[in-house]
């Protein structure tokens, strides 16, 4: 066994990347305090072929120096857009005629990993603060609300391992169903 070099992966390159068929998932970041964690989900929107990225309130965007740390480039691969509040990107998310998804843990929450998607045009995946989570005006616009099954003593992630995660099983379901 080798690892492959960097030659062999098979990268598309940015203009690739911005032309090819997209994921129709939206990863909506609300009021992220840290701009590496910014930086990472915009790398895993990358990685995944995602839609997009919304940042919303004071979450900071591109450019930003510590957001191309963490990103790696993926900030130019990736279509996002910048909201000062989440009822703007609620009301495009709602045009766009995407399934609002928060992912939290509440009295309603789903588990991640039993939870069915419904049928519609996309999704966008709500992201909420380093502390306080996703508000809750925004909880109460959305349709559905995840939860990561947790079985230690902490019950939260980082918001970006946390990103990771989810979106990593609503695109494995989406190549599932295509396959």
């Amino acid at each position: 066994m080798r690892k492959l070099r960097v030659d062999e992966l098979g990268r598309k390159t940015v203009a690739e990347v911005k032309g090819a068929n997209k994921i129709p998932v939206i990863v909506v970041l609300e009021n992220i305090r840290s701009a590496y964690n910014v930086g990472s989900v915009f790398r895993t929107a990358d990685a995944f072929l995602l839609e997009g990225v919304f940042l919303v309130g004071y979450t900071v965007f591109p450019p930003h120096k510590e957001i191309r740390k963490t990103a790696l480039g993926a900030e130019e691969s990736v279509s996002w857009k910048h909201f000062k509040t989440m009822a703007e990107a609620i009301e495009l998310i709602r045009q766009l005629g995407y399934t609002l998804v928060a992912a939290e843990q509440t009295d309603r929450s789903v588990a991640l990993h039993q939870w069915v998607e419904p049928v519609g045009p996309g999704l966008a995946l709500i992201m909420g603060n380093e502390v306080t989570g996703v508000e809750q005006g925004t909880l109460e616009a959305c349709e559905h609300i995840l939860e990561i099954p947790q079985l230690g003593m902490k019950h939260s992630l980082n918001i970006a391992t946390a990103a990771g995660v989810v979106l990593w099983e609503l695109v494995r379901k989406k190549i599932i169903n295509k396959a």
